[in-house]
């Protein structure tokens, strides 16, 4: 049972960024299994039936959801081996990571935010979501306001295209869909108090809810340049 990401679980993140190196880990790796990897595994577990009403095929083991906290460090100048927050993401089983369409979350002692989005580009799916934006954008509307995003604390973050022209059909709400490299939707202010309490379930979980008419439009795109990719 999930009851919030306890002291120690912060503790444990702070220790390792201070001590960041293979053998302290190796002596306190029985605290990280108990204070960080047990409670991010029940926190997934809680949210499993709420991700798989979302979608189905969602991919809901803790191991394939839960980041390793070893760091790959070949292509960084930071050679730390070991992460000091550690996140998760939920997407259909067997997709990607980079490019894939996925609810996220993340937390530190320092760190905490939640959404839905792509990590990484992915032009084909983006193709695809401007060609139903400029053949039907009030229905790509209808989704982005049944989400809420003002009403939930979201705000849409993206690298856009700078001289990607604008079609007349697509309206001045969905510019930033519209240009948009990779995007997604993010907690802007969440609440660390939440953190150390069983309401912080509770309120990614409504969120997430929130979120699911955006990611089965971007769904939508994906699987459409997924078919146009396979012909």
């Amino acid at each position: 049972m999930f009851n919030g990401f306890p002291q120690e679980t912060m503790q444990f993140f702070l220790d390792i960024r201070f001590h960041n190196d293979k053998a302290y880990f190796a002596e306190h790796k029985p605290r990280y299994e108990r204070d960080v990897k047990a409670v991010f595994n029940a926190f997934i577990d809680e949210l499993a039936p709420t991700m798989q009403e979302i979608d189905p095929q969602m991919e809901i083991r803790p191991y394939k959801c839960l980041a390793r906290i070893h760091r790959d460090t070949r292509f960084s100048k930071d050679k730390s081996p070991f992460r000091d927050h550690l996140w998760l993401c939920f997407r259909r089983a067997a997709e990607p990571r980079e490019g894939s369409v996925n609810f996220f979350f993340e937390v530190g002692p320092t760190t905490l935010g939640w959404g839905m989005g792509t990590w990484g580009e992915n032009r084909p799916m983006m193709d695809a979501l401007r060609r139903r934006m400029a053949a039907d954008p009030k229905a790509v509307e209808k989704a982005v306001r049944a989400a809420k995003l003002k009403e939930n604390d979201f705000a849409v973050f993206s690298s856009t295209w700078k001289r990607m022209a604008l079609p007349e059909s697509v309206p001045e709400s969905l510019r930033c869909w519209y240009t948009a490299r990779e995007v997604y939707v993010g907690k802007q202010h969440p609440d660390m108090a939440l953190v150390s309490t069983p309401d912080i379930l509770d309120t990614v979980r409504a969120d997430f809810i929130a979120l699911a008419p955006l990611y089965h439009l971007l769904r939508g795109a994906y699987d459409e340049a997924a078919d146009d990719q396979r012909m």
